[in-house]
């Protein structure tokens, strides 16, 4: 299986040895630091059960090279781990499908497996990955570091991945829901723009957990809180058809996970470096709050007043 599925996947030599070896051996740079990160995919958890192989692959392999983009680094390598039940699964076709997924992701994304584990399991299907990456020495972003006066920016648009879920369980009709179900299976890590990021923004992170959730952890690390302007969050097209019969989902825009665009801060001094990036307004970029004293998240409506915040956002052990 390993020879026939994953070897192929690694590419030609070191540092996976075509997975001969049991460990893979790679020799950085002297001028750059190495980035991991690491992220637990479960079936009905973060994706369905029946979905398509090949679309979990690309999840799983996008939410960890948002990771890195978050920290504004490019992809080297990852580690796979699988566990797949022991029955009721038809293993050769679903692994035939998942590694297809897998070698679209790394041609388009120009990175390769570096070696892994397999195992069978009496529960459901889970994948975990371990994502390495590199950036230049001591040049990469981090939670710490708003300031008050900073101002708060994303990247894309929000909601979008939490409204597939409601289209895919509920079996909503509703115009533009291909762009929609895209963006929750193959959401584009920014990696071009949080590597232009690194000593523009003051902090930044990728929304998993959705935008006040994620927003507290940049406020907690660093010791501030923000104003967030609600109409300013951006929305697609797409969202807002679903919005027009579905009207209680516009809370998903700021409590919503999985879009995996960047949410940072920048410094009044960096804003015209941030407009300056090379296709800058290809990412969508849009400023939609500030950091402020007061260490707490205030969402505010078009005129100014508070929103009550019922849902920060998902937590594994809450939710």
């Amino acid at each position: 299986m390993i020879e026939k599925y994953f070897s192929p996947l690694t590419g030609n030599g070191a540092p996976a040895f075509s997975l001969k070896n049991d460990a893979a051996v790679f020799s950085p740079k002297s001028d750059t630091d190495l980035v991991f990160t690491k992220d637990a995919l479960v079936a009905d958890v973060h994706f369905f059960s029946n979905d398509d192989p090949e679309l979990i692959a690309e999840r799983a392999l996008r939410c960890n090279l948002s990771d890195l983009a978050a920290m504004g680094a490019e992809p080297l390598g990852y580690l796979l781990s699988l566990a797949l039940p022991n029955k009721d699964l038809y293993i050769e076709a679903w692994l035939s499908s998942f590694c297809k997924g897998l070698e679209n992701n790394q041609k388009l994304f120009k990175w390769s497996l570096w070696g892994g584990d397999s195992v069978a399991t009496n529960g459901p299907i889970t994948i975990s990955i371990t994502a390495i990456g590199e950036t230049k020495k001591a040049s990469h972003l981090t939670r710490t570091g708003a300031k008050v006066g900073d101002g708060i920016y994303v990247s894309g648009t929000l909601g979008d991945a939490a409204a597939a879920i409601k289209i895919i369980e509920n079996d909503l009709d509703v115009a533009g829901s291909d762009f929609i179900l895209n963006r929750f299976y193959k959401p584009f890590p920014r990696l071009k723009l949080g590597k232009a990021l690194v000593n523009i923004a003051s902090s930044a992170l990728d929304i998993s957990d959705g935008l006040i959730g994620d927003l507290s952890h940049i406020c907690k690390n660093s010791g501030v809180g923000a104003h967030i302007n609600q109409p300013k969050i951006p929305i697609s097209a797409a969202f807002g058809n679903l919005l027009e019969t579905k009207p209680e989902y516009n809370h998903l825009s700021w409590t919503g996970g999985d879009d995996y665009e960047l949410l940072f801060t920048v410094p009044p001094e960096n804003e015209k470096s941030l407009l300056n990036i090379p296709n800058c307004q290809s990412h969508g970029i849009t400023k939609i709050g500030e950091i402020i004293a007061e260490q707490r998240i205030f969402l505010l409506d078009e005129r100014q007043a508070e929103i009550r915040i019922d849902n920060k956002g998902y937590r594994h052990f809450e939710n």
